[in-house]
């Protein structure tokens, strides 16, 4: 086989992995993994939980899109993926989703802990299967109820090094699990006739995205609030906070110009400030664990 046939096929499986949004979720992974020492973590346990999570969560992103291949292939944002191209068979999917989540529960079950090993596979199951077979196409809400499993990887990081559930990890989570609905929704609004088109009910194609301007708003003033809990409960400190009331200013910012500019532009600049405003919180709690001020 040729050099010329086979960099299409890597880069084909590279993306099934989705790499971006992995990239993200092992981020705010190895951010739980550092928050739950007081210095650095054995390397060798933070690399076989990073491989083992990473690993996991590929295998989710490539069972998504052999479920999703013939919404993909409607949707302009999607019609250039492996399988809609047929650069991929199902059974090269399929396969390779397999080898990927075999391969990281092996890892995390004898390089990390059981515990691990179990909350990756529940999260990795409820992404996959329940939210992209069932919930994604049932209500309005699947951005809700199915950010529980995105929100995991922080949690999934905490226990990893510490194999206990620590009510810090949930706080992780939770940061993400509310920061979900205005991320997504925006998209969503930008989005929203190829969603209508693939009969999926994302919450403006089914109430309007007035309303889900509104709702947006809500969600972020939520966020607000939520994020001040690091601070407010002493997991972290003045870097942190800092850092997080600009942050949610800024975003209140974006998503009142939304509903002042209802228009594709404005939503989708809101969506990828969201993608900003997550890093640099992560990136906020990271620095603060390492250079606290009082």
């Amino acid at each position: 086989m040729s050099t010329d046939t086979l960099l299409p096929r890597w880069k084909s499986y590279l993306t099934l992995c989705k790499p971006n949004v992995v990239a993200e979720m092992l981020f705010t992974a190895i951010v739980g993994m550092l928050l739950a020492t007081p210095t650095l973590p054995p390397l060798d346990l933070l690399f076989y939980s990073l491989v083992g999570i990473g690993f996991a969560s590929a295998s989710a992103a490539a069972i998504n899109h052999f479920i999703d291949r013939k919404a993909d292939a409607e949707m302009r944002r999607t019609e250039n993926r492996p399988l809609p191209q047929g650069d991929l068979s199902t059974t090269n999917v399929l396969s390779f989703a397999a080898i990927l989540g075999v391969v990281a529960m092996i890892l995390l079950i004898v390089k990390v802990n059981m515990l691990t090993a179990i909350l990756t596979f529940l999260s990795l199951f409820g992404y996959a299967i329940f939210y992209t077979c069932y919930l994604k196409r049932a209500s309005p809400q699947n951005i809700v109820i199915g950010g529980l499993f995105g929100s995991t990887p922080p949690l999934l990081g905490w226990c990893a090094m510490t194999g206990e559930v620590h009510p810090y990890a949930l706080l992780l989570a939770l940061i993400i699990f509310v920061w979900t609905p205005p991320h997504f929704w925006a998209l969503a609004i930008a989005r929203k006739e190829e969603y209508a088109k693939v009969n999926i009910p994302m919450l403006p194609v089914t109430h309007g995205s007035d309303y889900t301007r509104l709702q947006i708003l809500f969600y972020t003033i939520l966020l607000f609030l939520v994020t001040m809990l690091p601070y407010l409960t002493g997991m972290s400190s003045l870097i942190y906070l800092g850092v997080t009331l600009i942050l949610n200013i800024v975003f209140l910012y974006y998503v009142i110009m939304m509903m002042r500019v209802k228009d594709n532009k404005s939503a989708m600049k809101t969506f990828w400030y969201s993608i900003v405003y997550i890093t640099v919180i992560f990136a906020a709690l990271l620095l603060d664990h390492y250079m606290r001020l009082t």
